[in-house]
């Protein structure tokens, strides 16, 4: 039988076209059988199957409730297991500490992505290294977290950018001028660092809102905590020093020694009228706050061997470790016990803001020296937060649902939902018995893509 040539050629073409198009379908991935947790409500959803479709949660229905899926499918059987949404870190920093012992970002990106998280904020770096660790990261989301990027801090005194020729605007007239260039890198945060003054801040506040950006503040006496959240910030970054607790020890006639491990020249009563005016013009505001507990434990306490001595700390590059030993800690001799009170007291302070109702953030302000590594520290900063007062949903809740409002990304990250994006942590045991088993980790999700944790740590180099 003799085959026309051009019915052969159009076979071929056909058979191309369905061959291509077999290869552009999206992946899916199912999820059988397994208990969705709900941050919003902090309740359990039990026997849920969740059916992901390229990088979207497409379906979550009730296990018994059979539907048909696609043949060429990955099915993880979620018997036993947690599934929460992706970790957010809101505060981390890529070139402030890791440029002194020649590590580059992209070196530890898989650390974070190992522990479950899979957004993360940069919260004041130099601009162009930011972004080549962002563009790293987009091309390789099995092993990356998407990063948020952010401006350099912006200060009176721009103290990290001496030498970088950044502009940073101390006239308000300048402003737009700065948060237009900010815009074109792709920046989505600007930070205002503890020098600016309410004039410049307040213009960065309604430049940045005009963009669509968020602003964020490191902020102390020159333009206080309070009035930024009066003028509208969306979030302070830090409870202890040059922030929230500095306000409340301004207020009260104390002053800042210049030493983070030992900050104040007096005790800071947290249950007078003093703090309570500032947490309660806080609160008015619903400006949210990222306390970072996990760094000023690590900054105030390092001499302690749980801390200094943590095998965690392996987990990051020799060079970082040595980086590390060579780090002055500054201590004043006996001074411990009382560097471990003033901790305590940052912690009191997250309590009561939990308990007034601010909305709180789960940032690491790391890589930084005796701070665990990366992902780590969030981790750590979640069993932080829960040791201050918040039960461990609001823990959750305070590293996904809240930091995605911040990033004002909750409509595709932040929560287990339909149409969202699929980051998500497999958990062996439930986080709301124990916030500790957040990192009792199985799988995670990023973007549709499955990811083994021990795989992940093994690419970060040892050297």
């Amino acid at each position: 039988m003799c085959i026309p040539e051009r019915l052969i050629a159009f076979v071929g073409i056909a058979c191309g076209l369905a061959m291509a198009a077999k290869a552009a379908a999206p992946a899916t991935v199912v999820i059988r059988d397994t208990t969705v947790v709900d941050v919003e409500k902090g309740s359990l959803l039990p026997s849920r199957t969740l059916v992901i479709v390229g990088d979207r949660i497409k379906s979550i229905r009730p296990s018994a409730e059979r539907s048909a899926v696609p043949r060429e499918v990955r099915t993880i059987d979620g018997r036993g297991k947690f599934v929460i949404p992706g970790l957010i870190d809101s505060h981390v920093h890529f070139e402030s500490q890791l440029n002194h012992c020649n590590i580059t970002g992209d070196e530890i990106l898989p650390l974070f992505l190992a522990c479950g998280v899979t957004t993360i904020r940069d919260a004041g770096d130099e601009i162009v290294a930011e972004k080549f660790v962002a563009r790293y990261a987009a091309a390789h989301p099995e092993s990356c977290p998407r990063i948020v990027l952010c401006s350099p801090l912006i200060d009176r005194i721009p103290q990290r950018y001496r030498d970088i020729g950044w502009g940073l605007p101390q006239d308000p007239e300048k402003v737009p001028e700065f948060v237009d260039d900010m815009a074109g890198w792709g920046v989505a945060t600007l930070k205002i660092w503890v020098g600016t003054e309410r004039a410049v801040g307040r213009r960065l506040i309604d430049e940045g809102h005009r963009h669509g950006m968020v602003v964020i503040g490191h902020l102390a006496g020159n333009y206080s905590p309070v009035d930024a959240a009066n003028d509208g910030i969306d979030s302070l970054e830090h409870a202890g020093p040059e922030s929230v607790y500095g306000l409340i020890a301004l207020r009260s006639g104390l002053h800042f020694t210049g030493n983070y491990a030992d900050s104040y020249d007096g005790e800071v009563n947290l249950n007078g009228p003093v703090a309570d005016e500032v947490i309660a013009s806080l609160a008015k505001t619903k400006v949210m706050v990222d306390p970072t507990l996990v760094v000023f434990s690590s900054v105030s306490l390092a001499d302690m061997p749980e801390i200094s001595l943590d095998p965690d700390n392996l987990l990051m590059p020799a060079r970082w470790q040595k980086y590390c030993l060579r780090w002055n800690r500054n201590y004043k001799p006996g001074s411990l016990e009382r560097r471990k009170a003033q901790f305590k007291k940052y912690q009191e302070l997250t309590g009561l803001l939990y308990r007034a109702n601010i909305p709180l953030l789960a940032g690491s302000d790391g890589p930084y020296p005796f701070c665990p590594p990366p992902g780590f520290a969030l981790q750590k900063e979640l069993r932080l937060l829960v040791e201050s007062g918040l039960p461990p949903a609001a823990a959750l809740q305070a590293a996904t649902i809240h930091a995605a409002r911040c990033l004002k990304q909750d409509e595709d990250i932040g929560s287990i939902e339909e149409g969202k994006i699929a980051d998500l942590v497999i958990l062996n045991s439930n986080p709301l018995t124990d916030i500790k088993n957040a990192r009792d980790i199985s799988l995670v999700v990023r973007g549709g893509l499955v990811c083994d944790p021990g795989s992940l740590l093994k690419q970060v180099p040892t050297n």
